[in-house]
């Protein structure tokens, strides 16, 4: 509890700031002074007072796919705290302030992605830019551009459960426990006034946001959660599917040639969802009506390259592409035809992972993705193609499974899909209870008052679409399975909307997809759920399609693209339906 003298210090301290400038409460001794009291929190923890600093920050220009441009004032209050009883343990938050005249009684976590628990300055503007305190974890990981593969093994063969139970939930909600407090002390917000929290975050970000929404009912108000790397082992080891295909297959075809096949693909797909503009809004209609073998004898032409993606990995923000795709060595010129062995890749590789019984193991991106899992790299010793063994497929097998203090994995000889299945058993039995994030009883979070919008690229290359909509479903059918389909889809809009971004790579638009744009004011879409009770039934898009549907309706142009609708195809929603009968237990 609070000295006598602390109480009266903070109280003054607080009256100083409601008639304050920013820069004149950016201070450390302020900062110190309206720091949580650790002991109320429950959370088994002791604040070290010493490292508290306060930076001002002003007229800062902040731009993102996920906030729309705006120049900002903010002061960075950082300090450190670490759990009782475990030695040598640090973990560091910052909270972005807003002005004084700014704030509007908000807080706002933000996540990371890859296996980074936070995105820094890219993606915490968004707090400063509705009006709330925004925080960002490093884990207790070392430092804020500390990664969790950095501190998960101790040594080789033995895992670090602490981190890891941080990656998983724990640093989140610590995070946000800390961060609505300090918002309530630091403006001195009454007890009887409502301090309203959000999350925003994508990839391993939207996990972590589902984490805190599966176990934590009333940690928030409001949550935007984009692609989440739902079903860890699953999602990890699955990015090694595309070479296990092709040494099935006995053919590693030059990137040159998918790539060329996606371009046919969008060319193909691109009117069926009745607008001609670049994006192939209906994956779904491509997948049930496009045939890859029509792309066989098309002609295709790269120049040599210092890497595999010579522009950057395919889609999405360059923070996420970075974690997400391996990339690659250098690329000779490639320039052929399609052929028949190329196509029958591209085919089995958008069909998802089949087990040597024929039963599915794993789904893969829609039609008109990239096949960034299927990217060879070039071997200049033998002048040939064959798999990709870095990133982050590899690096779940050799850190994660085996255990290893290595990033890669030195050969796929001998591995079969229905290793990838054994592995992906191994990694679900491991981490159930930290990494996987799976839980499907959103009974507490729906009682709790919470809303969450989840939205997803539909030509994500990295964590399929159709992950989003399988954990959607799955919750779906776990809640009101007893309902009929209209009465769940119905049910589940009162706290949950899945809004798939026709064109959309991971985490962003896609350079190859343009028109299709992204969604830039969801979390205010969000606020104004959890606020004022205004549910969305479409999401505002900035791209030339600027309206989303909610799952599982469909977008459908008439009159030459000029009349826009949403509508709900039977045949398209069940394209999306995958069990994965290659598994004895269910996989959510």
């Amino acid at each position: 509890m609070r000295s006598t003298s602390t109480k009266l210090a903070f109280c003054g301290a607080i009256a100083v700031v409601q008639a304050a400038s920013l820069a004149e409460y950016c201070t450390i001794e302020y900062a110190a002074s309206v720091l949580p009291v650790a002991a109320d929190l429950g959370l088994g923890i002791t604040i070290d007072t010493s490292s508290v600093s306060a930076a001002l920050a002003t007229n800062r220009s902040v731009s993102s796919q996920w906030y729309e441009a705006a120049v900002v004032d903010y002061c960075n209050v950082t300090f450190a705290y670490s759990h009782n009883g475990i030695a040598n343990d640090v973990v560091h938050v910052s909270y972005l302030v807003p002005p004084v005249e700014k704030f509007a009684n908000r807080y706002v976590s933000t996540g990371g992605g890859g296996l980074a628990i936070n995105s820094g300055g890219s993606s915490s503007p968004i707090g400063i830019i509705v009006g709330a305190v925004s925080g960002i974890t490093d884990g207790g990981f070392g430092n804020f551009n500390t990664r969790y593969d950095s501190a998960f093994l101790l040594v080789a063969g033995t895992i670090n459960w602490q981190a890891t139970y941080m990656f998983g939930y724990q640093a989140h909600h610590e995070l946000a426990t800390l961060g609505k407090q300090l918002t309530r002390n630091f403006f001195n917000v009454s007890a009887s006034d409502k301090v309203f929290s959000y999350y925003q975050g994508c990839s391993e970000g939207g996990r972590e946001g589902w984490s805190q929404i599966q176990r934590f009912a009333g940690q928030f108000d409001g949550l935007v959660t984009g692609a989440p790397a739902f079903r860890f082992s699953q999602l990890q080891t699955n990015h090694l599917s595309g070479g296990v295909i092709e040494g099935s297959l006995g053919y590693y075809p030059p990137p040159c040639e998918l790539e060329r096949i996606v371009e046919l693909t969008i060319a193909a797909c691109d009117a069926m969802d009745g607008k001609v503009d670049g994006v192939v809004s209906r994956s779904d209609l491509c997948k049930l009506n496009f045939d890859y073998k029509s792309t066989i004898g098309e002609p295709y032409n790269c120049p040599a390259s210092t890497g595999a993606f010579p522009d950057g990995p395919p889609g999405g923000t360059p923070s996420i592409r970075r974690r997400q795709f391996p990339g690659g060595g250098p690329t000779p010129e490639q320039k052929g035809t399609i052929t028949a062995e190329g196509v029958a890749v591209a085919s089995a590789f958008t069909n998802g992972l089949i087990d040597s019984k024929g039963k599915r193991i794993y789904l893969n991106p829609q039609p008109g993705s990239d096949f960034a899992d299927a990217t060879t790299r070039y071997n200049e010793e033998t002048a040939s193609w064959g798999p990709s063994l870095s990133g982050l497929g590899p690096q779940w097998i050799s850190r994660y499974l085996n255990l290893e203090e290595k990033d890669n994995i030195d050969t796929l000889e001998g591995v079969t899909a229905d290793t990838l299945r054994d592995w992906m058993t191994l990694g679900m039995q491991r981490y159930y209870d930290s990494l996987q994030t799976t839980w499907t009883d959103l009974n507490g979070f729906k009682s709790a008052g919470g809303k969450v919008i989840q939205v997803h690229g539909e030509a994500d290359s990295s964590i399929p679409a159709a992950s989003s909509v399988h954990y959607y479903d799955s919750v779906r059918n776990a809640m009101y399975g007893g309902l009929s389909y209209d009465e769940s889809i119905s049910s589940m809009d009162e706290f949950y909307r899945l809004y798939i971004v026709p064109g959309g790579a991971h985490c962003g638009s896609n350079r190859e997809q343009p028109a299709g744009g992204w969604p830039a004011t969801t979390l205010q879409t969000v606020i104004e759920w959890a606020e004022n009770g205004v549910a969305p039934d479409t999401l505002d898009n900035a791209g030339d399609i600027d309206t989303l549907c909610k799952w599982p309706l469909r977008p459908l142009w008439s009159n030459n693209g000029s009349s826009f609708d949403c509508v709900f195809d039977q045949a398209s929603v069940e394209s999306w339906t995958y069990s994965f009968d290659a598994f004895t237990y269910p996989v959510y």
